[in-house]
């Protein structure tokens, strides 16, 4: 089985479903010739023209407009941005008429966005954040943060496949470090299932994107004293998998919550909330949030490594937490 980046991953993944279906094309800014600003879609213009791979001017909310309208009338748009960071730009498109196009006239809207995020790579505060929230508290959009290449490739072509619109995080940090062992036949994987990405039973971390393996490289350090962590990688964080939150916080009855988006109206507490109705009787300890503090992402790369969460931060919340 083929090794992919993740950043390869996405792109086979793209590909892929370009060639399988004449409905999908990709808009976006410089996606064209230059080939996308971290090159996801490097030679795509060549192989299926410029119909199909479209150069657009710097105006998040002018490609989400017209991304949308194709969508509605039957095409599949995959729209990138340079960084979700500029998501912002497109606010207005994106919560008031994307989302709401189902819910108005029961009109599917077929649509990706897609693009890179998070921080740690030293791009200051335009280029290091992690906006998935601001879209999960609005009804109708479906949001998809993976973690690995695996489910970055299966989970592309599954949102390329919804007739929802998808917001498609990709953790920028993991574009070239990461490599996974990813199947060249087609598959899927399904939008809303978590998956565990390492079993455990002493306590339990619920994250997402690149804090997976932050989490992962914790559980590997606890375990030489005997704390064995179970990791769940959300993949997707609205809608959420419910079952499988409340499914662990039973099996282990102690959890962190782990993210890199600020800790207000951070998705650890809703994820607390849901675990208090589903799961409270199974608690053995405080819940847990482990995340950045609320300020923007810090350009000094001492500063950024302040900011973030970090292995260390995991290590000693889970003894505290295994003590109590």
């Amino acid at each position: 089985m083929p090794q992919l980046t993740y950043l390869e991953a996405i792109r086979q993944g793209i590909w892929e479903e370009m060639e399988r279906d004449p409905a999908v094309f990709c808009i976006g800014e410089d996606i064209g010739i230059y080939g996308g600003a971290f090159k996801v879609t490097d030679g795509f213009i060549d192989h299926f023209g410029p119909e199909r791979v479209i150069d657009t001017p710097i105006a998040e909310s002018a490609i989400v407009g017209a991304a949308f309208g194709a969508s509605l009338t039957g095409l599949r748009p995959v729209a990138e941005f340079q960084f979700m960071d500029f998501i912002g730009c497109a606010f207005n498109q994106i919560v008031n008429m994307v989302a709401k196009s189902h819910y108005r006239w029961n009109a599917p809207a077929p649509l990706v966005i897609r693009g890179p995020s998070g921080g740690n790579v030293h791009g200051g505060p335009f280029h290091s954040q992690n906006p998935e929230m601001w879209f999960v508290h609005s009804p109708g959009l479906k949001v998809v943060c993976p973690a690995t290449a695996y489910d970055a490739k299966g989970l592309i072509k599954a949102a390329i496949r919804d007739n929802s619109p998808v917001i498609f995080f990709e953790h920028k940090y993991l574009y070239r470090r990461i490599k996974d062992e990813v199947p060249a036949e087609d598959y899927i994987v399904p939008i809303g299932k978590a998956r565990i990405a390492r079993e455990g039973c002493d306590l339990s971390v619920i994250t997402y994107a690149a804090m997976v393996y932050t989490a992962l490289e914790a559980a590997a350090l606890l375990a030489q004293e005997g704390i064995e962590l179970e990791v769940v990688d959300l993949r997707t964080v609205s809608p959420l998998d419910r079952e499988a939150i409340a499914a662990t916080v039973r099996k282990t009855s102690k959890v962190i919550i782990l993210h890199e988006h600020a800790r207000t109206g951070g998705l650890a507490g809703e994820i607390s909330a849901i675990i208090n109705e589903k799961a409270f009787d199974a608690l053995d300890g405080p819940i847990v949030r482990i995340t950045a503090p609320d300020t923007p992402v810090p350009f000094s790369p001492p500063q950024e490594e302040f900011y973030l969460p970090k292995v260390s931060d995991v290590v000693r919340e889970a003894r505290k937490l295994h003590a109590y």
